[in-house]
């Protein structure tokens, strides 16, 4: 990685109002100078870096010097749906996977065009998109500086395990320094003081979120606010036992469970609605929601099952050893498709069935 040694001069134009300020303010000089040395002291064997510090410090004018032609900031997004923005040689599947895999995990938001998601969508969608790029190492410059710190926190997290799951490298530029213990990075270089620090060797463990849940009978209101978001219907039975999680105070997912009229097993509960806001998604919220509800079940000796065809949860539910997979099938067959806009989709989807153990 580089030594710099940055020499940035300004020589503004001697207008009137310029004239004016150096006299009144006394300045000593019509130019101003900025000097930015330092050195990031790493080998190659690292995946994610942080250069962070306050406003005015440097960051992008070094990250304008060391890493133009890898910035995040070139991408077009023009489509009436990201996923016709994404890189034409990749797959369909490459593409979901890399949605899936930054937690961007909403079906329904794939459809939309760039402009109309959310700060936080947008900002998974441009990593999703260096991904699934040629390209070994990216960086972003002001990194989650327009989204909200708690949505910060948690896609700083989600978007640390999706590159970690790649060969990529990735810089991570910005003023915040909350997002560093969730962005886990394995070098650190502070503009404020110019200091470098390697982070290896350091334990890698996600601070600890106020996390917990609650019944309600408020299913109407509450569904409201999740149904755009689920990714096969907006429907709802409102006989459902109705779930939600919150995290350091913010509503943040649903789950509802009907009871399932099986011919022989006469305590079975079945998961009806699972949804996880989108910038939420990726941290694994997920899973500890649908665990927690099902030890409710499990103390109430009830067996408890969900039928998903989420490729993001049917792998996420594959490697917990909490779950049993009973079944993988497909929906119906290949005959058989749905329209969605001008295009014609297939509804033989893989569904898979995951019993809590």
């Amino acid at each position: 990685m580089p030594t710099f040694d940055i020499i940035k001069e300004i020589k503004p134009k001697q207008t009137f109002r310029v004239a004016s300020v150096i006299g009144k303010f006394d300045l000593q000089s019509e130019h101003i100078i900025e000097r930015f040395k330092g050195n990031i002291d790493i080998d190659n064997e690292w995946q994610i870096g942080l250069i962070v510090g306050h406003s005015g410090t440097g960051k992008t004018t070094i990250a304008k010097q060391l890493f133009s032609d890898i910035l995040i900031n070139s991408f077009e997004y023009k489509n009436e749906t990201i996923l016709d923005d994404m890189p034409k040689e990749c797959s369909l599947e490459q593409i979901t996977n890399a949605f899936n895999s930054v937690g961007f995990s909403s079906p329904p938001s794939w459809l939309k065009p760039y402009n109309v998601l959310s700060n936080g969508e947008k900002m998974r969608v441009d990593l999703a998109n260096a991904i699934l790029s040629d390209k070994e190492i990216f960086a972003f410059d002001e990194f989650t500086s327009v989204v909200d710190r708690e949505v910060a926190k948690i896609g700083s997290f989600a978007m640390q395990k999706a590159i970690r799951k790649t060969n990529k490298k990735f810089i991570a530029i910005t003023c915040h320094h909350d997002v560093e213990d969730w962005l886990l990075p394995d070098w650190v270089f502070n503009t404020n003081d110019m200091t470098f620090y390697d982070n290896r060797k350091q334990k890698k463990n996600r601070p600890e979120l106020k996390f917990r849940i609650y019944e309600t009978k408020e299913k109407s209101k509450y569904w409201s606010m999740f149904a755009k978001h689920h990714y096969l219907s907006h429907s709802h039975n409102n006989a459902a036992r109705v779930f939600i999680a919150m995290i350091n105070e913010e509503v943040v997912g649903f789950l509802s469970v009907l009871h399932f009229p099986h011919p022989k097993v006469k305590n079975m509960k079945k998961v009806h609605r699972l949804v996880i806001l989108p910038d939420y998604q990726g941290a694994g919220f997920g899973i500890k929601f649908l665990n927690e509800i099902g030890n409710i079940y499990k103390k109430e000796k009830q067996r408890y099952n969900i039928v998903t065809s989420s490729p993001s949860l049917i792998n996420a539910l594959k490697k917990s050893k909490e779950w049993n997979a009973t079944r993988f099938s497909r929906t119906s067959s290949q005959s058989k498709g749905s329209t969605v806009g001008n295009m014609q989709t297939s509804s033989n989807r893989i569904t898979a069935s995951f019993e809590l153990k």
